[in-house]
This record gives C-alpha cells, structure tokens and sequence, in this order.
C-alpha cells in the first residue's frame, strides 16, 4: 500500500492545488477504496471559482469530488456487504441515519448528511478515499468504472423524473442541455416518455442532446419567457406534461410554468438565484405543480439497474478524460464549458 495518497484540494477561492496527503485507514462501517475515475461537477468549478454555493462556503481546506468510483483495497470493522477486490460506485452523501427524515427513508434531507465535497466536508478526488460501505454499490462485472462515475448525475434524473411522475407517455420539457438536462432526457426516455423537447441557449449543447435522443430541440433566442413558451407548444403541438428545469435560469423558470399544461408539474433541479420572480397566479389558478429536489434518495440502486440493464447508456457522456496529475488542466476545460463530462482517473 502506498503511503502518499496525491490529493486535489481547494484552499480558497481560486486556489486548487494537488498535494500528497497520508492514506487514512477505514473506521468502523466504512471501506478504504482505491479510487478509479471522478467526474467533475458543476459544483466543484463553482467552489473552485466562487468559493461558495449558497450558504455552503469554504472556510477551510477540502478535497473536491463526488462523482466517483473506486476498489475496495481495505474493510473497516463489521464490514461485510463488501469484501477487497470489489468494485464500486460511491454514493456520496453519508446521512446520520437517526434523525425524522432518515427514518421516513427521505435521507437526502437530514440536517446532519456528510456529503462529499460540501463544505465542510471532503471529497474523494484522491489516489485514496475512505467511505461508509452502505453507501457504496457493487458493480457489475460488464458496468465500467466511469459508467460507476456517472452513477452519481444519473441518480439525479432517476429523483428528479420520480418527483415529475414521468411516466409511458408523458410529454417533457427539459430546460438546459447539460449534463444534468442530458441524465434526465436520459432516465424520462427509459421510464417511457413519449416526446422530450429541450431548450438551451447554446446550439452545440442541443445538437448534442439530439444525438443522445432528444425528439426536439429548441435554441432560446428571446428573452421573454411567454413567446419561448409558444414556441415550444407550437413544436410539441400543445403544452407538456411536465417541465424539468435544469439550468436554474429564472426566465427559463418562467417558461416552464407557462409552457406546461393545466394538471401538470414543474420540477426545479437547476439552483439559481435565490429569489426568483414566478408567475406564481397563473401556475395556481391552472393547477401546475412546482416541486423542488434536492440531490437523490434510494436512487443509486435504480440508476446501477438501468445501466447494467442496458435502459440507459451514458457512456457518450463522456467527452474528455484526464489523469490526477492533471487535474488543473481538466478543471480549467470545465471552467470554459468545454465538453459535456470530464473525467479524472485517478490511477498511478
């Protein structure tokens, strides 16, 4: 086992370095991994630039990373779901497992979740990383490393399309063309929907989402949430079912709301400014749904069935990949919007 463990940590806003750290030993419950690959995220370039997402703020030095997979190389005491040698994606919030909301099974909302690469918490974007073994999932002997990676985005869309009720036939709108609008279009295509139209501002981003599936897209050209709204019911015919915002834009927020038929639901994934103007009145009066999600909850095991299963592929996801050593170099390509995911293998 080696004992320098190279580590990408942020110290401030700004200021990422790699640095050898020592190999921490797995507690009681948890597995010592080998990490493999790591995706990076939008909320890791955003703490790398901004130094904070919300009230989320980095006062201390952390380890980014959360989209990850990795081999068991240690067991911790009383581990037995897991034995070395296997390989697993890592689910990265660890809740307590005490509180109201870990025990309705809703974990994703407990006020005290350890979640990688949350301040103050660190991430696994390490040679080496210690981690609860209930919350990592073995993988398959035919699902990769990096499709374990993609688990993490993928579970998003599997909570999101949940919250939605997207179902065999539903008509959907999908908001940004990202890689977040992408693992939804994803997951609402294998949960049956009928018709996905995507809007984005960026024609490359769409093109892309129309190779990956997508029925329809539309590049948004006007600022005025109501005639991007007609131009979707236009193309779809009439308004959707159901609209999943993904880019957190307020008027994109708005287009939602209007575009989206009486009965339906608009669900927010995208995280924007935190005061939004809504056209509160017209989604009240027509009985449109808004429901909001915050990351995932039971939806790893889902996300690792549609990809063993071959419902979903994520791997065209996957744009650009990088060694550890160069993970200054990957995280300016994601600063610049370049390519869809970058991944980081973290492999000597």
């Amino acid at each position: 086992m080696a004992d320098k463990n190279l580590t990408a940590i942020l110290y401030k806003q700004g200021d990422l370095k790699l640095e050898d750290l020592p190999v921490k030993e797995p507690g009681p419950g948890q597995v010592q991994l080998s990490m493999k690959d790591v995706g990076i995220c939008g909320s890791d370039v955003h703490y790398w630039t901004h130094g904070a997402i919300g009230d989320f703020i980095v006062k201390a030095p952390m380890i980014l990373g959360h989209e990850a997979a990795g081999v068991v190389c240690k067991l911790g005491e009383g581990v037995t779901t897991l034995k070395v040698g296997d390989r697993v994606a890592i689910e990265p919030g660890v809740p307590c497992k005490m509180c109201k909301y870990c025990k309705k099974g809703r974990y994703n909302l407990c006020p005290d979740m350890k979640f990688c690469a949350t301040p103050p918490y660190d991430g696994n974007l390490a040679r080496f990383y210690c981690h609860d073994a209930d919350y990592c999932y073995k993988l398959p002997d035919h699902v990769s490393n990096e499709e374990g990676a993609l688990l993490e985005p993928l579970s998003v869309g599997v909570h999101a399309c949940a919250r939605a009720g997207v179902e065999i036939g539903s008509r959907v709108l999908i908001c940004g063309a990202g890689p977040i609008g992408l693992v939804n279009m994803l997951t609402a295509k294998a949960r049956g929907a009928a018709e996905i139209i995507m809007t984005d501002i960026d024609q490359s981003r769409l093109d892309f989402a129309k190779s990956l599936g997508a029925n329809h897209i539309l590049k948004v050209t006007s600022r005025d949430p109501q005639v991007t709204a007609n131009q979707i019911e236009e193309i779809m015919g009439d308004k959707v079912d159901i609209t999943i915002e993904c880019s957190g834009a307020p008027p994109s927020i708005r287009t939602g709301i209007f575009a989206t038929a009486p009965g339906g639901c608009v669900v927010l994934v995208g995280l924007g400014p935190a005061d939004v103007e809504l056209p509160i009145v017209n989604a009240s009066v027509r009985e449109v749904d808004i429901r909001g999600i915050f990351r995932y909850v039971n939806c790893y095991p889902t996300a690792l069935a549609m990809v063993a299963s071959g419902q979903v592929n994520v791997k065209p996801l996957v744009t650009h990949r990088f060694k550890l050593e160069q993970a200054l170099e990957a995280f300016q390509m994601a600063k610049e919007g370049k390519g869809v995911k970058i991944i980081i293998n973290c492999e000597k």
